[in-house]
């Protein structure tokens, strides 16, 4: 049996689920022979010993700045050495900007966003959202080239700890567009946190609106962090950053509290692994009320007054 060669990206900025690829990787080849190749930014390179078998040094050594070209040229001069069956990247910023490139450089598919895989034998089964997330759709890859994916953040998990003997490859390509692209000027961002690292969530929807700059008093109170769903963020009134759902991102917390979200399951999507939800709308029948733990059907506007006057009484 001939052992498989998966290669991971893994992002300048999300150096967590990034490693959780290694989950996907072990999905899709179960029961074989894997050799796990890390391409890896300076940032990453010393936390992600042990993970890899071979890490790759340094892909990012000699840009000014992150430059997909770059890496596109860098990955399709190491496939051509090394040979991959699978590579996988991070569904990030970072991820979806250089995913398409190298896939196509490769000659090969790209299924995007994948949030789950049906694996049979050597039959490979490749499941994303579809139609602005009304459907799932399962994509089969049946071609000679390297299987390629994005996956979505927070769905898959890798929890052993870094035992391999990692090995480093330094492999030369020239950087043919390095000049291309400098670096004018750096904006810190506007939002201070991950909604992917929080435990709790007050998150607003479309019928917290006029309540929404509370909402950051409130997760004060609750030791928190706000997050919102694309109603709120399409208006204008919060950072895309911090958005939920299939155009957002996907958060794990122990306490996901709806705050006039329907829960449609564009958002639902941005939902996995939480452990507790409350639900507060005028809707009983809105589609979260049903995933929820707790339900409370009334004006959102008066519940979070309310909840802010209570918790500081205490």
């Amino acid at each position: 049996m001939s052992r498989k060669r998966v290669l991971i990206f893994v992002d300048p900025e999300n150096f967590r689920n990034s490693i959780d690829l290694i989950e996907v990787a072990n999905k899709i080849f179960e029961g074989k022979d894997i050799e796990l190749f890390g391409l890896s930014s300076e940032q990453q390179m010393k936390k992600s010993m042990g993970y890899f078998d071979v890490l790759i040094e340094d892909v990012t050594k000699g840009m000014e700045s992150y430059d997909t070209m770059c890496v596109t040229d860098y990955v399709e001069g190491l496939h051509r050495k090394v040979g991959f069956d699978a590579i996988l990247v991070p569904a990030t910023f970072f991820g979806r900007m250089v995913a398409p490139r190298i896939a196509r450089r490769l000659h090969t598919g790209l299924v995007a966003d994948v949030t789950d895989l049906k694996v049979e034998g050597d039959s490979i089964e490749m499941i994303r959202p579809a139609f602005s997330g009304k459907i799932m759709a399962g994509i089969i890859n049946i071609g000679t080239g390297p299987m390629m994916m994005t996956v979505r953040q927070n769905v898959f998990h890798f929890e052993d700890l870094p035992m391999k003997n990692t090995k480093v490859l330094i492999f030369e390509h020239p950087l043919s567009a390095s000049k291309k692209i400098r670096i004018l000027e750096t904006e810190e961002k506007g939002v201070s946190y991950d909604i992917r690292d929080s435990e709790v969530l007050i998150s607003g929807g479309g019928g917290a609106k006029h309540v929404f700059k509370q909402l950051h008093e409130l997760s004060d109170l609750l030791h928190g962090n706000v997050s919102a769903s694309r109603k709120i963020i399409d208006q204008g009134l919060a950072p895309r950053a911090i958005q939920v759902g299939q155009s957002g991102k996907t958060v794990t917390p122990k306490l996901y509290i709806a705050l006039g979200i329907d829960g449609a399951i564009q958002h639902v999507e941005g939902l996995k692994n939480v452990k507790h939800i409350i639900a507060v709308n005028l809707n009983k029948n809105a589609p979260i009320c049903s995933l929820s733990d707790l339900v409370v059907v009334g004006d959102t506007s008066q519940f979070v007054e309310k909840l802010i006057q209570r918790l500081n009484k205490h």
